[in-house]
């Protein structure tokens, strides 16, 4: 017998790898679908790739790859027989409990016994061998068994690199100098002190420089400041301002160029002014509330309708999805994105074309995790009511209530770790900010969208900026894309300013008297008051008039260009206390069902109104740097550093030099873009050619026949490139370039205010040619006109609509900051909300609909 399978196992001997250092073992989860060892089909782990796939996904793999041999692994799950004083029987330690697996269930196990079996499998024959079986194996694959058997799952292994890394103590925290110069960190208004960056901002521990951080990949980040003053000044660790909790806050050491810790970090930023002492206490579930636990124990059993007897529900959309450890605002947002039909067609209506065509690594394929979690909420295969006999069972044990069955759930692990890979808030194990994370998915979406169909489309509206001149009365208008709105709650508009006044007059007396204070008054402020304060002009600063050629007042003032199909709205709850610790504001929102923006909709430049000049404030450069950009014209200047670091990527190493150079030498990160933008070009891998690298040739005529622009008057090349690894068209480029003396800066301004002519011609062309189309033959030209990518590929794509629309989910937080807390959905399906938290699975009893963090409204019919 040991002949007879050492002769089948020959041809498949080159297939079979022993996992090494660094190679994962996804055992415990199938790519395609949540099947598990402890599924009734097992799971089979090629023993190539080591990914592991369920019954169904199998053949696939088998079929696309041609890997025949895989490990078929199975937990059988039993509960423990009882003894005659009916407690369980203690577990034996046997030797079939072999596999290093999570448990896919909340089972006690105590209660529980596993009984593992393991076999290999041949395909396409199916031909199964029973392991261990060293006597009759050849060692090569007995010792790539063992190996699979015995190595950490995917997710063990994935863990402390990616959630909880461990980070080190600085070797300059202890003996951090910081300068007594005085500076004082405000709770807000932050910006980088060398540009007007305002997100990814570094507070320098040494002299306080606020600076903002590098440049990352999804178009986030700044411009490197931060790392440019260290080069200057040496002083080394950097806290970003955004992170600082009671907790603590994340640090970064330029000198040893990663993470650490500073057990100082307290007196650290007490030297400028920031007390992050007020420390946060833990409820029994470990998850923070505020030291005043009142207000917030109202909040917890509001929001979850705690007290209510809610029914259980199960089936196709009522899938629950396992926390993780503080993940609660991963899965209130991805419960939301697939309860919207766009979402659902996408990922889910092509699944079996997403799978088909998924590479052969599906665990890091954005599109195939998405299908695979939308299939697994809608499918109902993970959320099914219990068997009557397990009711029964449940009854007779009298340890739980029959309502209170839990359905198993999905658990998101693989979607989380690669949504979050090398970004420095979601890949970490803390709670996050979920309208954060909803405007991350948005960018992921539209980033791994390359058809036609793009289902992010439903959030995407334009919101126009009308700016004033203060001294002049002139006018600009501009445009930007947005997927979600914020709006302010004014406290000043709350509905019970005398009852708030009374406590807060009853809560200083309390404190002065050293008293028992006052219970707590939750502020009533009226929607309409959030969405008048969001209309509200509000002050620019540092306002630069292009009509007076100087600073000046001005306001601004914003309404809709368009309208979603599906409009998320944002209550901003959360602020700073003046002595920098993160607190929400406690407000309940009247927010309606029913909601008509049409009022808000934009009306652009009228007849009465002057526009400003279209000019930008001088941009003056320091006198190495006009010598340096002269003495470029001599020899292009090239970071060889980083035309290396893309070549390691596989990228030609011409066009590697040609990215870097038409980027400006502004770093590996943009070259990517430059190098993403201009990879079907089919010279893209040509040397770099420049004009004055081509010697003296025939000059160029200002009369020439052919229309060409001289040599002189063109925009520099590498400004162009800049312009077009953006995105926009060339000749458009070229124009804002000529427009504005060759200035990048005021060029993208440019561009943005001037839409191109082909574009204008094009509506106008559709609209003639299209006079029963009702989305362009409005006679109201504000009205509902719609933008979609098959008809403007270079403008933003828009769904505009009526501005009418109604309540279908909520995602509401709980806690005293977004860096703590828990988040709780409820969505609106068929009629009636439904509570989503966690795995656990409700029809609502009271939806909590004025404690929301974020309102997801649908568009109603213009019918």
């Amino acid at each position: 017998m040991a002949t007879d399978l050492g002769e089948l196992l020959v041809p498949y001997m080159p297939t079979i790898r022993v996992p090494k250092t660094g190679d994962r073992v996804f055992k415990s989860e199938c790519a395609f679908s949540f099947d598990s060892p402890e599924s009734e089909g097992g799971l089979y782990v090629c023993m190539n790739t080591f990914l592991g796939f369920g019954r169904e996904h199998v053949e696939r793999h088998y079929r696309k790859t041609g890997q025949s041999v895989y490990m078929h692994l199975k937990r059988h799950v039993k509960e423990k027989s009882t003894g005659a004083a009916g407690g369980a029987v203690p577990r034996r330690r046997n030797g079939k409990v072999f596999l290093d697996l999570e448990l896919n269930r909340d089972f006690n196990g105590e209660d529980y016994e596993y009984e593992d079996e393991a076999k290999l499998v041949i395909f396409p024959d199916h031909f199964e061998i029973a392991l261990p079986n060293i006597e009759e194996l050849p060692a090569l694959v007995t010792i790539a068994c063992d190996a699979v058997l015995n190595a950490p799952s995917a997710y063990k292994k994935q863990e402390p690199e990616s959630w909880e890394e461990e980070i080190q103590v600085s070797r300059h925290a202890r003996s951090l100098r910081q300068l007594d110069n005085e500076v004082r960190i405000p709770p807000s208004g932050w910006k980088c002190q060398k540009c007007e960056m305002r997100e990814n901002l570094w507070l320098n521990l040494t002299d306080g420089a606020m600076l903002c951080g590098k440049w990352f990949f999804d178009g986030s980040g700044g411009n490197g400041h931060a790392l440019d003053h260290y080069k200057e000044t040496k002083h080394p660790l950097a806290v970003k301002l955004d992170t600082i909790t009671p907790d603590g806050a994340d640090v970064y050491s330029f000198e040893e160029e990663e993470a650490v810790i500073d057990p100082q970090i307290s007196e650290h930023l007490s030297h400028f002014g920031i007390d992050m002492l007020q420390m946060q206490k833990k409820t029994e579930n470990g998850l923070h509330t505020d030291n005043n636990a009142r207000p917030r124990v109202s909040e917890w059993e509001v929001i979850q309708e705690s007290g209510m007897k809610l029914k259980a529900v199960y089936g196709s959309g009522h899938t629950g999805i396992k926390n993780l450890g503080n993940s609660c605002y991963l899965s209130t947002v991805i419960q939301v994105l697939f309860s919207i039909p766009d979402f659902q067609r996408m990922y889910v209506g092509n699944l079996q074309r997403i799978f088909d065509y998924s590479p052969l690594d599906p665990t890091q394929d954005f599109a195939t995790q998405m299908a695979k979690v939308g299939h697994g909420l809608l499918s109902g295969q993970y959320s099914k009511p219990p068997m009557k006999s397990e009711l029964i069972e449940q009854v007779m044990k009298e340890e739980y209530k029959v309502l209170n069955w839990q359905q198993k759930g999905i658990s998101p692990r693989m979607l989380k770790s690669l949504v979050s890979r090398g970004h420095p808030e979601f890949s970490s194990n803390r709670q996050q900010d979920a309208q954060e994370f909803f405007l991350h998915m948005i960018n992921l979406v539209e980033r791994n969208s390359t058809s036609s169909e793009n289902p992010s489309d439903a959030f995407r509206f334009l919101v126009e900026e009308r700016v004033q001149c203060c001294q002049t009365r002139r006018v600009r208008y501009t445009q930007r894309v947005d997927y979600c709105i914020q709006l302010p709650a004014p406290i000043e508009a709350a509905t019970n300013r005398e009852e708030l006044l009374s406590y807060e007059a009853k809560r200083r007396e309390a404190e002065e008297n050293m008293r028992t204070p006052p219970e707590p008054v939750r502020a009533r402020i009226p929607f309409t008051a959030c969405l008048q304060a969001f209309t509200e002009p509000e002050n620019v600063p540092d306002f630069w008039s292009s009509a007076l050629q100087a600073k000046s007042a001005g306001v601004k003032t914003s309404r809709f260009a368009s309208f979603p199909e599906y409009l998320a709205v944002q209550i901003k709850k959360f602020t700073f206390g003046v002595d920098w610790v993160p607190k929400k504001l406690d407000l309940g929102i009247d927010v309606p069902d029913f909601l008509d923006l049409s009022r808000l909709r934009a009306i652009g430049l009228q007849s009465s109104e002057e526009e400003l000049p279209d000019l930008m404030p001088p941009i003056v450069l320091p006198e190495d740097s006009r010598d340096n950009s002269m003495s470029s014209l001599d020899s292009p200047e090239i970071d060889e550093a980083a035309v290396m670091q893309l070549a390691e990527m596989g990228f030609p190493l011409e066009a590697c030099r040609k990215a870097v150079y038409y980027t400006g030498n502004m770093g590996p990160e943009m070259a990517f873009n430059w190098i993403i933008a201009h990879m079907e070009e089919p010279d893209f891998a040509e040397p770099l050619m420049l004009p004055f690298m081509l010697g003296p040739g025939p000059s160029i005529s200002a009369e020439s026949p052919t229309g060409a622009t001289p040599l002189d008057n063109s925009p520099p090349e590498e400004s162009i490139a800049i312009l077009t690894s953006m995105g926009f068209p060339r000749t458009h480029t070229i124009q804002a370039l000529k427009a504005t003396n060759n200035n990048l800066e005021r060029a993208l301004d440019w561009i943005f205010t001037h839409p191109e002519q082909d574009e204008i011609d094009t509506l106008s062309n559709m609209a003639d040619t299209e006079p029963n189309d009702t989305a362009l033959s409005n006679a109201n030209s504000h009205s509902d006109s719609t933008l979609s990518p098959d008809r403007d590929t270079s403008g933003p794509r828009v769904k505009d609509g009526p501005g009418r629309y109604e309540l279908f989910a909520v995602i509401s937080h709980m806690g005293a900051s977004t860096m703590s807390g828990h988040y709780v959905c409820h969505i609106k399906k068929e009629g009636r909300w439904v509570i989503y938290n966690d795995h656990k699975v409700s029809f609502s009893e009271r939806p909590p609909k004025d404690l929301g963090y974020i309102y997801f409204y649908h568009r109603l019919s213009s019918s």
